[in-house]
């Protein structure tokens, strides 16, 4: 077995390699070794087009690079360093001994029980180093807890551990905050916004297209558009909250909802990720501006929306007809706010709505995530609906989709994730809102106050 002591034996259960093949390499020094368990139920899975699928596929590819061609001593383990991961320097080692699985507690020929059942075999040959069982099965763990082993979720694909600390967007400014920074400030208007640089201590802080905001005697909201050290450049935020500036009939009922606007309708941002619980708007202010701007301002040729279509309770089965008719039942958030859309023109009668109605839809395509590979959207608003439910590699696939003069806006509640082995930590959305904060033409809001109604809001605080 292997030679170095201090470092840790880590074996690897079929789910962490279904969720990330790419894991073989993220145990730096340490050692990974494969039951041969896992290697067949890899080979079961490998069938299809699902991510699983692909992700079977791939392990095995890297593990017979890992491998290599010529027959080698695998009792001696496979060195994982290599050109592509030269950060590696532990070794592979696959299960070449057939071992007695012996649980009394637990019934030997389940996958799981066999697992267990050879890391206890590693832990009672390997004495003097630490072996450690990986999954992300809850039940495995705490099985293997009952037996005396360690156990360890896989932790590479979380972001953040604390999702409380995930940028928001928007930062509070200090009742002493003009005292600090107004000393050589200057201001200046440009095509009709106003502007303010401002230098102290707090600018250094600040984070390109983030919201700022003061309450006291004079409420001022911003949004930082250039730090040079501690300067910053702020730009007044439009108020959407007036009715003159309504967008599509639409009005901010609070400033989260105004700074998402601000950001929905600047053309100069490609990418807009908004964050919140049921009810705080996200879906209706996102169609509201992608409709102002492709029908008034012709700014994008259509609005593309999509979603993960993950079921909440039993699925319904195959559905008929063309892959937009397909999509429809997952599309009632859309049928939902096109009505509010629609009703807000109170002037325009049945026929003038029933017209308004047939143009909108015209101009909206509901696509599905699974044909999404290789195409190119040019000019497009696409919308990404339910993201939480995206892993980063799903994620980065539509991104990628973006074409010239595309905008991306991604949706989502990290609190109601559906998709096993995806956790708040290590949702694509979470990933993306980390990843993307900072760039130029990008921006982020975290909706915090339900606004759909009384009976939703108490809802959600108390159940």
């Amino acid at each position: 077995m292997p030679k170095k002591i201090s470092s840790k034996l880590f074996v690897l259960d079929t789910n962490v390699l279904l969720h990330d093949p790419s894991s073989l390499f993220r145990f730096e020094e340490h050692d990974v070794y494969l039951p041969m368990i896992t290697l067949e139920e890899l080979d079961n899975n490998k069938k299809g087009v699902s991510e699983v699928a692909r992700n079977a596929r791939q392990t095995s590819r890297y593990l017979e690079e890992i491998m290599g061609i010529d027959i080698v001593d695998l009792n001696k383990g496979c060195s994982l360093n290599s050109p592509a991961n030269p950060h590696v320097s532990g070794s592979l080692f696959l299960q070449t001994n057939p071992i007695e699985y012996d649980l009394p507690m637990l019934e030997g020929s389940i996958a799981d029980n066999q697992i267990l059942s050879i890391v206890l075999d590693l832990k009672k040959k390997n004495s003097k180093r630490e072996v450690i069982l990986v999954s992300k099965d809850i039940n495995i763990r705490i099985k293997g807890r009952a037996l005396g082993i360690e156990v360890q979720d896989y932790f590479n694909d979380k972001v953040m551990d604390d999702t409380e600390l995930l940028y928001s967007g928007i930062t509070e400014l200090p009742e002493d905050f003009w005292e600090n920074h107004s000393k050589s400030m200057e201001s200046w208007q440009e095509e009709g916004r106003m502007f303010y640089k401002l230098t102290g201590p707090l600018c250094k802080d600040f984070i390109i297209n983030e919201f700022v905001f003061y309450e006291f005697d004079k409420p001022f909201h911003a949004i930082v558009k250039k730090i040079e050290g501690q300067t910053a450049t702020l730009q007044i935020v439009q108020d959407y909250a007036l009715t003159k500036f309504n967008v599509w009939g639409i009005n901010a009922r609070n400033k989260e909802q105004n700074f998402a606007l601000n950001l929905l309708l600047d053309p100069d941002i490609d990418f807009v990720t908004l964050l919140g619980q049921a009810g705080t708007g996200k879906t209706l202010l996102t169609l509201a501006s992608a409709l102002e701007q492709v029908l008034d301002k012709k700014i994008y040729s259509e609005i593309i929306m999509t979603r993960v279509t993950v079921s909440v309770g039993e699925d319904i089965g195959f559905l008929p007809g063309t892959e937009e008719e397909k999509m429809t039942p997952w599309m009632g958030a859309l049928e939902d706010n096109l009505d509010v859309l629609n009703k807000s023109d109170g002037d325009a009668g049945d026929w003038g709505r029933a017209a308004t109605q047939d143009l909108i839809r015209s101009r909206i395509k509901i696509k599905s995530l699974n044909f999404m590979r290789g195409r190119t959207f040019l000019n497009k608003f696409l919308i990404i609906d339910e993201a939480q439910n995206l892993t980063s590699k799903q994620m980065k696939t539509l991104i990628t989709r973006a074409g010239p003069g595309t905008k991306v806006v991604c949706l989502g509640n990290i609190a109601q994730i559906d998709t096993p082995y995806l956790t708040e930590g290590s949702s694509g959305l979470t990933y993306v809102v980390d990843r993307f904060k900072g760039w130029d033409h990008n921006g982020h809001v975290t909706l915090m106050r339900g606004e759909r109604s009384r009976l939703a809001d108490y809802a959600a605080e108390t159940l």
